[in-house]
This record gives structure tokens, C-alpha cells and sequence, in this order.
């Protein structure tokens, strides 16, 4: 065509990128490959193939890793592991910048090689996933620099087994690995089966850099070798993939030990207001649904609209989806590429054909060839249709409609999952007034899917927990340098005497602010270290859990109260508890056979001081991302936590649980100490003479074995807290797989309740949830 022409038809022409350069450095290889263990590759076996989904072209052919394999991954990680954290910040992150720039130098190359492998757009590769690959190397190798100064108590884990799915293989490699290496853990890595080429370069240019040996080791292979990685002697898990398994995998790891992230599914919502700039709404939308072919976590892949503008807003809408240009990933002019394999062009053809609802629009011509899939747009859908509900993966959009923000809000919330939304409103006020308002971890406002190394990426609810990226991400691969002891069993005292007070208070539970007899019907004696009945507590069963819960959610505005709210109340209820210091130190030394009892009391207060003071200075903070714009970090109440409160320390334990918890605004279910249970009944006379609201604090007496497991399935239950013996921690972190709920177990180790670890900013993070919230701004 002449210039002339073009300018008449402005017809796109192809601009094809030439994939020599990869498939040479394929051939150079062999075309085969085996594992990255302990520094180098091991002998290549044709267990399985990876092809390219836009043709079907054998790439290359990989190696299925077997159990002696990743046993010697993990053994040479092992190996490495405390050399390279001897090393220290500085020489970490020189290794880090190493990686960096032979990212870069190689940048071209491996943006090639990931559209060969996993079928989305070259422009993509090379625009997005590869330069925010280097940036987390860049950005990760500053924070080697300096974590021996501004993490001092922190230290690396140890081996670290990272579990990454097919739809950005490069970019989640680069935000397991990165941060790991930083904080001076080494890594045994398993890329997804269909796209481990760009793993493997990677681990190229690890021996390019000179990194040593069993730092980072890479495996092969399918599911099976995730299992086999999860249930190593590794000392933690990163997963990143579809809820299903990261409930099997939090199954699978509840009372190992090991530390858990899981970066799931999502669900997001996309919401266009009536004032919104409709054509940058359209333009957006396109980024949110169709990059990568849909195959994207936190795609935005339910779009609420306005009702007033939705016609006019459906109309562009399709307009240019008449313009998305389906067709082959190495063209530098195609909008849409291939899905990863056939398999999953399936699973998405089935679940669009059982859709029953709506009305179905599909955009351009198809290859007739290779793993596509029309861009796809429904609207009119109800809520709860299974498109609505369900994670398609594919280039599949579903629509409805909302009157008001309040429904708008409803209905964005109306999904199992938490991981990202986008608000699109020209009236700022509007958009930050939503924003808080979403279940997600992350927030857009007038954009989509801008994501950063600065800035943490994670879910709430089925789409997990945890963050990558940012200082909120270093959390997940540092641990408090302290040295733990297993704790001690305590049984509750035994006796036959008579009672110490000869009137009966039979100590009832907590709940919804008013004391209330157990569903169970049944009491318990509390018996001193001489013998004496101390009197008796309700024993709580699985429905007084249940009416915990209920009271807990229905206190919901207090997540809404500001911070010098909450700490008022909390120096109230310090001010009410030391008023009556005598009396609960006595109580202690009688339930205890110990003098201990005033200083426990006097930790107490001091500990309801301290958390009352940070209750208005926990801040979030203005991440510094590379947009015209800010990302606010907000912390934010996780919700209604579960407390099983530790033994050992009746009084100040249950107040070292609950003060952080609610002092971030959450509501909290006490379950008090078993032995020693009479500290916590008392305090429930404080409670009432505090201005605590009904609910805030719900109180649980008898023996937390029979309410551990209910506790920590209870859907309507959002973190459950564990500090009993090591059977409890592993009941709680397999009953949490019912709906992915935080957890925060001590493993049957002992807590310095008296010091620096019965407080601090330990019990803060686990009370707060990290909302990234974009918002760009100019013309």
C-alpha cells in the first residue's frame, strides 16, 4: 500500500517480529532440557513438550522432575542457603543488579521466547511483563541493601519451594524469586508445565551472573512435582494458581511450619459511573479483560455500568471490540493472542456455552488454527449466574448494571474472592468514597491493572493472603530473629474442696455484649493450686461460635470508628482494669498458685497503654510508583478475628490479643485460657463499664479443643490467632482451607508474653489487611 492509501483506509498492516534469535538459543540447547540444580543443568530426558499454542509447534522438550530430583534441589538449596545469607545486604544485592541488567541486556530475547511459549502478544512481553521483571530485580536489590538497617530484627527463612502458573511466566518468577533472594533465602523453583522456557533462560543468565551454586535451582514438570516441592523440608511456600489447589496446598502445609502465601483467583470488578470519561473507561476495560487473552488473576472480568450511561457505554464497548485484532502473538499489530493450550480453549468454550443468561456479543475473525478464542461480551446478567461467580480465564466478559453507588458496591462485593477492583468516576470524591468500600487488596482508580515491585499485590477472602512486592512483601521471607522454646503443657489445677466464696458466680460467656449461659448447657469447676473451688465457667460449643460470629458482624461499624475513637476506649479500659489491680492480681495468684499475679496485671495495663497509642498511628503509607500519580497504601481491619489465647498467661495474653485486634477496628472472638479461665470472666466486668459496643469483644470459656476446628472453618470468620500447643496450630490451618481465612499459629512454641514479642507491630500486621489504592492523576 502506498502512504496515500494508508492514510484513506488507516488499515493496520502486519508488523511481524522475527523469532530467530529464540528458536537459535532453543537450538543451541538442544531443544531439550533438564533441571537447574545446585548451579547447572541437569541431564535432559523427553518426559514432556512445550509448545508454541499459537501454531502447535514443538519448542522444546522438558524433563518431568522425580521426588530423588527435587530432593536434591531442595538439598542444594539447603546447602547455599546459609552462605548466601552470611553475605550480607550489600552482597546480595550486587548479585540482584547483576540479574537486572543481564534482564535487560537479554530483554528482547526473552520477550520473544515468552510469546513463543505462553501465546500472548509480543507488544505485551516486551512492553510489560519483561521490563516489570527488571524492575523487581532493581527494585529487590535495593532492599538487600538495606535490610541491615531498616529491618534489623528480621532474618531470612531458609529454602524457599515457589510454585508459579503459565499466564506471566517470566513476571511471577521475578516477584517469587526477587524478594526471596534479597532477604537472603535460596529458592527451588517450579514453573508451570506448558511455559518453563523463560524460567529456564533465566536460570542461563544465573550462571551468566555468577550466582552461586543451589541459590536458585528450577524443576520441571506437572502438578505432581508442586506436591512434591510442597511437601519438602522447605521452610516455605509461595504459590501463586487457582483457589482449588491453594486450598489443597493449605491443607497440605497446616502444622508443618511452614510459611504460606498464596496469590489466588480473582473475580474483579470493574465499575463505570455515569460520570465517568466513557471513551477512557472503554480503553481501560480493553486492558482489564483482553490483555493476555484474559488470563489474568485480577483481570477485571465482571464490568458494572451506570444504568444511565450503560447503553451508550455497551455501544462503544463493542465498537471497539470491532477493532481488536485477533491473530498471531509475534505480529506487533494484534490486540488478542492465543490461549495457552488447547485445554484451556475448552475449558472457556464450556463454561460460555452452559451460560444461560444474557445477551452474547463476540468480535472479529478467529485463525483457524492454533488456541483462540473470540474476545466475548455478555450483558444482562444476574449476580448469581456462575459467569458471574466463576473464574472464567479467557477472553470472556460479563456485564449488568447498577442504580446506585451503595448497589454498585454491593454487587462488586458479591464474590468469594478479594483481589482487585477498578472504580471509573471523574468525581474523585465519588471514587475514594467506593474505594475502601471493595473487598480487594487492590483498588484502581481510572486505570487498570497498574502494578509495580513498590507497591504489594495481593488478595483478600479465596483470592489468598499475602502481598508481593513492596515492604509489606519482605514479610512474607523474614521471620523475627528470636530464639524459640517449645512450650510447656499446663493443666488446669485439680481438687475436692469446698468453695473459696460462698456465693455461686457461675461465669457465664460474652457475647454481643451481654453475658449469656452456653447452648451446651454445661459448666466446669476451676480449682486452685490448694484445692479450693474457685467457681465455674460456661463451656462453649460450636453454636456459641456461631453467636459470636453473628454479634461480631453485626458490630461492623466499628471498623468504620477512627483510631483516637478506639484508643479512648482502650485507655478507658485501662483506667477500669487498674481500678480493680488488686482484685485480678489476687484472682491470678489464686488460679496460678503464684505471686506473679500484680506484675500480670500491671503488663496488662501497660500493654492496653501501648496499643491504645498506636491505635491512631499504625499509618499506611504513598508508595513511590513510576506513573504520574500515587498508590496509597491503607491499612485496613482484617474483620472478625478468632483468638484462641494462650494458656500460659491468662490475663495478659487475652489483652495482648485483643487490644492490637481491635484497636485496628476489628471485632474479636476470645476463646480464654483453659486452664486459668476466671481472669478473662472477670474482665468482662470491665468490658461492660468500658463504652466497649456490643460485639467489639465476644468471650469464650472452656476448653479450645472443642471450638478450634469451628473457630477456623466458620466462613463469617476472617483470621483466626492460635497460641496453644502444636496439635491446635495444625487443627486451625487445616480447618482455614474452608474459605482461605489468615492464620497466625505459634507451632507449640513459647511467646515471651512478657516482653517485646507479647507486643509490638507483629500483632499489628496480623491485625490489619494492606489495600493498594491507585489513582492517577492529570490531564
Amino acid at each position: 500500500m502506498s502512504v496515500s492509501e494508508i492514510y484513506e483506509t488507516m488499515d493496520y498492516g502486519t508488523a511481524p517480529e522475527n523469532a530467530a534469535d529464540a528458536l537459535a538459543w532453543l537450538v543451541d540447547q538442544g531443544s531439550r532440557f533438564g533441571h537447574f540444580i545446585d548451579g547447572a543443568f541437569t541431564e535432559a530426558r523427553d518426559d514432556f513438550e512445550s509448545r508454541n499454542p499459537a501454531n502447535g509447534n514443538v519448542l522444546a522438550t522438558l524433563t518431568q522432575a522425580s521426588q530423588a530430583e527435587v530432593d536434591t534441589a531442595v538439598a542444594a538449596a539447603r546447602k547455599a542457603q546459609p552462605k548466601w545469607a552470611k553475605l550480607g545486604g550489600h552482597g546480595r544485592a550486587r548479585f540482584l543488579y547483576a540479574l537486572a541488567r543481564l534482564l535487560q541486556k537479554h530483554s528482547r530475547l526473552f520477550a520473544v521466547l515468552e510469546t513463543l511459549d505462553n501465546g500472548k502478544p509480543i507488544r505485551e512481553a516486551r512492553d510489560v511483563d519483561v521490563p516489570l521483571a527488571q524492575r523487581h530485580f532493581y527494585y529487590h536489590a535495593g532492599m538487600a541493601q538495606l535490610m541491615e538497617t531498616e529491618l534489623p530484627d528480621a532474618e531470612a527463612l531458609g529454602v524457599c519451594g515457589q510454585i508459579i502458573p503459565w499466564n506471566f511466566p517470566l513476571l511471577m518468577l521475578a516477584w517469587k524469586v526477587a524478594p526471596a533472594l534479597a532477604m537472603g533465602n535460596t529458592v527451588v523453583l517450579k514453573p508451570a508445565e506448558y511455559t518453563s522456557l523463560t524460567a529456564l533462560q533465566f536460570a542461563d543468565i544465573c550462571v551468566q551472573a555468577g550466582l552461586p551454586k543451589g541459590v536458585v535451582n528450577i524443576v520441571t514438570g506437572d502438578g505432581a512435582v508442586g506436591e512434591m516441592i510442597v511437601q519438602a523440608e522447605v521452610d516455605k511456600i509461595a504459590f501463586t494458581g487457582s483457589t482449588p489447589v491453594g486450598r489443597r496446598i493449605r491443607e497440605a502445609t497446616a502444622g508443618s511450619g511452614k510459611a504460606l502465601t498464596l496469590e489466588l483467583g480473582g473475580k474483579s470488578p470493574y465499575i463505570v459511573f455515569d460520570d465517568a470519561d466513557l471513551d477512557s473507561a472503554v480503553e481501560g476495560l480493553v486492558d482489564a479483560i483482553w490483555f493476555n487473552q484474559g488470563q489474568v488473576c485480577c483481570a477485571g472480568s465482571r464490568l458494572l455500568v451506570h444504568e444511565p450511561v450503560a447503553d451508550r457505554f455497551y455501544a462503544k464497548l463493542r465498537a471497539r471490540m470491532a477493532k481488536l485484532r485477533v491473530g498471531d502473538p509475534l505480529d506487533k499489530s494484534v490486540d488478542v493472542g492465543a490461549l495457552v493450550d488447547p485445554v484451556q480453549v475448552q475449558r472457556v468454550t464450556e463454561m460460555v456455552a452452559a451460560n444461560t443468561s444474557g445477551e452474547v456479543f463476540t468480535a472479529g475473525d478467529i485463525p483457524a488454527t492454533g488456541c483462540y478464542y473470540p474476545p466475548t461480551l455478555i450483558t444482562g446478567m444476574n449476580p448469581a449466574d456462575p459467569l458471574m461467580q466463576d473464574e472464567i480465564f479467557g477472553p470472556v466478559l460479563v456485564s449488568t448494571t447498577f442504580r446506585t453507588p451503595a448497589e454498585a458496591v454491593e454487587l462488586a462485593n458479591n464474590t468469594r474472592y478479594g483481589l482487585a477492583a477498578t472504580v471509573w468516576s471523574e468525581n474523585i470524591n465519588l471514587a475514594l468514597d467506593i474505594a475502601p468500600k471493595l473487598v480487594s487488596g487492590i483498588v484502581w482508580v481510572n486505570g487498570t491493572n497498574m502494578m509495580d515491585a513498590a507497591a504489594g499485590f495481593g488478595g483478600v477472602r479465596e483470592s489468598g493472603f499475602g502481598r508481593e512486592g513492596g515492604w509489606e512483601g519482605l514479610a512474607a521471607y523474614t521471620r523475627p530473629k528470636t530464639t524459640q522454646k517449645p512450650l510447656k503443657e499446663i493443666t488446669a489445677f485439680s481438687g475436692s474442696g469446698t468453695p473459696a466464696d460462698p456465693i455461686d458466680r457461675t461465669a457465664k460467656l460474652y457475647i454481643g455484649g451481654k453475658q449469656s449461659r452456653p447452648d451446651s448447657g454445661y459448666s466446669a469447676p476451676v480449682w486452685g493450686k490448694s484445692g479450693d473451688l474457685l467457681g465455674h465457667v460456661s463451656l462453649a460449643s460450636r453454636k456459641d461460635v456461631r453467636n459470636a460470629a453473628e454479634a461480631a458482624h453485626a458490630a461492623k461499624g466499628w471498623s468504620k470508628t477512627t483510631g483516637h475513637l478506639r484508643a479512648q476506649i482502650l485507655y478507658y479500659i485501662a483506667e477500669n482494669l487498674a481500678a480493680r489491680g488488686d482484685e485480678f492480681a489476687r484472682r491470678l495468684d489464686a488460679m496460678q498458685g503464684a505471686k506473679s499475679g500484680k506484675s500480670e496485671v500491671d503488663l496488662a495495663v501497660k500493654r492496653l497503654f501501648t496499643y491504645a497509642a498506636w491505635a491512631d498511628k499504625y499509618d499506611g503509607q504513598v508508595h513511590g510508583v513510576p506513573i504520574r500519580g500515587v498508590a496509597l497504601a491503607m491499612k485496613e481491619p482484617v474483620g472478625v478475628i478468632g483468638a484462641l489465647c494462650p494458656a500460659e498467661a491468662p490475663l495478659l495474653g487475652l489483652i495482648s490479643c485483643m487490644a492490637p485486634a481491635i484497636a485496628m477496628g476489628n471485632r474479636i472472638i476470645l476463646s480464654a485460657s483453659g486452664p486459668f479461665p476466671l481472669a478473662a470472666t472477670d474482665f468482662v466486668q470491665v468490658l461492660e463499664t468500658s463504652d466497649v459496643p456490643a460485639g467489639v469483644v465476644n468471650i469464650l470459656t472452656g476448653p479450645q479443643k472443642d471450638i478450634a476446628e469451628t473457630l477456623a472453618r466458620h466462613m463469617d470468620v476472617d483470621a483466626v490467632w492460635s497460641f496453644g500447643d502444636k496439635a491446635q496450630s495444625e487443627t486451625v490451618e487445616r480447618a482455614s482451607a474452608q474459605n482461605l481465612k489468615r492464620t497466625w499459629v505459634n507451632n507449640g512454641m513459647a511467646r515471651d508474653w512478657d516482653g517485646a514479642e507479647g507486643e509490638g507491630k507483629a500483632f499489628l500486621h496480623a491485625a490489619t489487611e494492606v489495600k493498594n489504592i491507585w489513582i492517577p492523576y492529570g490531564e
